[in-house]
């Protein structure tokens, strides 16, 4: 982002108001950080509240800048993440985030940046910084898989003739020259799409503002790495006609307490009790709740013993599965 190594840059950074978000997002300026740069990590009071703490070392180059939403009607008060809604209320604080634009506009109004780094929620974000001289990046937590079956940014925005409907998206797409048997589920398509509520003309569709935010960025930053999907890193950067950096996995570098997190220090005691090599950890997602079905299936079909753990904040939970035969 700089070519010269010894460039300190400003760099704003905006995350989609989803935990699943705000982590990756924290640990991109944790490493960005740790390089130098100075970060503004803009988000509400709430979700700010509830980050991880950042190493001291890096307290000086991270600033939390807090927003409020604008209230929106059928948004219960106090939501500030999709941790705290029910599925089919989330579409209501992505109108809430879409009155962000003024807070938005006051804060590059009064603030000098090089970089603002946003998520696929803020499509309007782009035209904005631009207006202001300042370039932005939309950072991805997902694959490049993902986006790539998404195709380039216009076919995000307004739809592909040839897909209209679910089993016709899990094909590979015609623009995908290799060959791959990856691909995302029916299953996981069909619980998306579920989970997914039209409210109303001011709504926006997710696919609309991923495209849109792509469309209007300088850059395109992926949570990927070259060794692990370089084909679709490589068709990304076709699509897009544009830089499509990869910046690892980005893991969370939370450091466990035992004497003060209760939770690990279960969890760790239940893992000293395996060899080295014998657990499979399977993750969930920062909120997701798996049904009791779902977490059956997984029971009989992994592995003998499993113990298995999602969510956070009060909202998620823990089992122990032992199967006999």
């Amino acid at each position: 982002m700089a070519e010269n190594g010894d460039v300190k840059l400003h760099i704003a950074m905006l995350p989609w108001l989803a935990f699943g978000h705000l982590i990756p997002f924290l640990e991109l300026a944790k490493l960005m950080a740790s390089k130098g740069h100075n970060i503004s990590f803009i988000s509400t009071p709430r979700n700010i509240d509830r980050l991880p703490k950042i190493p001291q070392t890096l307290t000086q180059f991270i600033n939390f800048i807090k927003i409020n939403l604008p209230e929106v009607e059928n948004l219960p008060e106090n939501a500030e993440s999709t941790r705290d809604l029910p599925a089919n209320k989330v579409p209501y604080l992505k109108i809430a985030c879409d009155g962000l634009r003024k807070p938005m506009v006051d804060f590059l109004n009064n603030t000098s940046l090089d970089w603002i780094i946003c998520d696929f929620a803020t499509y309007w974000l782009g035209p904005i910084a631009a207006e202001h001289g300042v370039r932005t990046a939309y950072f991805s937590i997902y694959p490049a898989l993902f986006l790539g079956f998404y195709g380039s940014p216009e076919t995000a925005m307004h739809g592909d003739a040839d897909r209209e409907t679910l089993e016709e998206f899990i094909k590979l797409p015609k623009w995908v020259s290799f060959e791959s048997e990856v691909r995302p589920s029916l299953f996981q398509l069909t619980r998306v799409r579920n989970n997914k509520l039209t409210v109303g003309v001011q709504n926006v569709k997710d696919s609309y503002r991923l495209g849109a935010t792509i469309r209007a960025c300088d850059a395109v930053i992926v949570r990927s790495i070259l060794d692990f999907e370089p084909d679709w890193l490589n068709l990304l950067k076709e699509l897009y006609q544009k830089p499509v950096i990869p910046v690892g996995l980005l893991p969370t570098t939370v450091n466990h307490d035992d004497n003060d997190n209760a939770s690990w220090l279960e969890t760790k005691q239940w893992l000293d009790k395996h060899e080295k090599g014998s657990v499979v950890y399977i993750a969930f997602g920062t909120e997701t709740k798996p049904s009791q079905y779902e977490l059956t299936q997984l029971a009989l079909r992994c592995v003998p013993e499993i113990y298995l753990t999602w969510g956070g904040e009060g909202r998620g939970g823990k089992m122990v599965f032992q199967r006999s035969t």
